[in-house]
């Protein structure tokens, strides 16, 4: 089931049904996966959506009653998260603090963590275990846990695992281009999270998040509005078929045109920072579990040491990121990992 298909036919005439099709769930579908709803399957990329229209055949009803949610873990920081009604979440310093703490305490535990090597290849040795080419070196791993893109996977995969590598070179990406702006004295006309931007409206801009209205203490010292442009869709795909220079200074004027143009912010930013993402967002399109469950079979089957991890197969928001490595841990070890 393609995403415009999501909304049942009795329930809305044709016309409005195209309608929302094009504008709601192709305005979301770009703002959560900087994809196109006519290719991206609702089953894979909204499963409570999908589960609520198969149990009740009523998107809206199943919502409304529940259908599709599946259970959640359970800790001291999820239900004060429930009980303060969060609907977004950050770090006094960023998000990038998150890797760095992880990184600190696992080398606390007497762990190795190698940067700045990237994996050349992998292969099987007789008694199955995995060899890790390096370049200039090589390690081996009773289990490997793959969170790097599938596609990146299926091109390290060894001989043996010639079906998976085929499976996973299936799951493609789409880049896309974030421009973090601050104005100075400006105030925006609207209050919220953000808003997203409709293909037929802006085909190069996703949507612009209101950072300042959700972490105001984020602003800085003087304080200034601070607004995140997403640049992608069809435009950022023609652009880069086409072989053209992608420049930070491209970007800069298109986001800035999107947020006078939307938000009214005509002067200048004080602050610009541009960065292009290329292919960091997967993108489920029909079909996608049926490639899931290929690949889980073929693991099971070949008894492959391997368990794949990351925002290539069930989620691709950081929480859900986050939620696929604890189960990949879970699945490993065979317990729930103590914290």
């Amino acid at each position: 089931m393609s995403l415009c298909t999501v909304l049942p036919s009795a329930a809305l005439d044709l016309s409005l049904t195209l309608k929302v099709a094009s504008l709601a769930m192709d305005s979301l579908c770009r703002g959560v996966f900087a994809g196109n709803s006519r290719e991206l399957s609702i089953r894979s990329c909204f499963p409570s959506v999908f589960q609520a229209e198969q149990t009740h055949r009523s998107v809206l009803l199943g919502l409304l009653l529940g259908a599709g949610r599946s259970p959640q873990p359970d800790s001291a920081l999820i239900r004060q998260a429930r009980a303060e009604r969060w609907s977004q979440w950050s770090l006094r310093e960023g998000l990038e603090t998150l890797p760095q703490a992880l990184n600190t305490h696992l080398i606390s535990r007497g762990v190795s963590v190698l940067r700045g090597q990237p994996v050349r290849g992998l292969s099987l040795q007789v008694e199955g275990r995995w060899k890790v080419s390096l370049g200039d070196s090589s390690l081996e791993a009773d289990h490997i846990i793959s969170a790097i893109p599938a596609s990146v996977l299926s091109r390290l995969l060894p001989a043996e695992a010639a079906p998976l590598a085929h499976t996973l070179s299936t799951i493609t990406a789409a880049s896309v281009a974030v421009v973090n702006l601050q104005y100075q004295g400006a105030r925006l006309p609207v209050q919220g999270f953000g808003h997203l931007v409709p293909s037929s409206e802006d085909p190069g801009v996703l949507g612009i998040v209101y950072d300042s209205v959700a972490f105001p203490e984020q602003d800085g010292s003087p304080p200034g509005l601070r607004v995140t442009v997403m640049l992608g869709g069809s435009w950022l795909r023609t652009l880069e078929a086409r072989g053209c220079v992608l420049s930070q200074q491209l970007f800069q004027q298109q986001a800035q045109e999107a947020a006078a143009t939307q938000l009214g912010l005509k002067e200048p930013p004080s602050h610009c920072l541009v960065h292009l993402h290329k292919n960091c967002i997967p993108q489920y399109t029909l079909g996608h579990w049926q490639k899931l469950k290929s690949a889980t079979q073929f693991l099971a089957a070949q008894r492959l040491p391997l368990t794949l991890a990351g925002a290539s197969y069930e989620g691709v928001a950081v929480n859900e990121c986050i939620e696929s490595g604890r189960q990949a841990a879970v699945r490993v070890l065979g317990t729930e990992p103590r914290s």
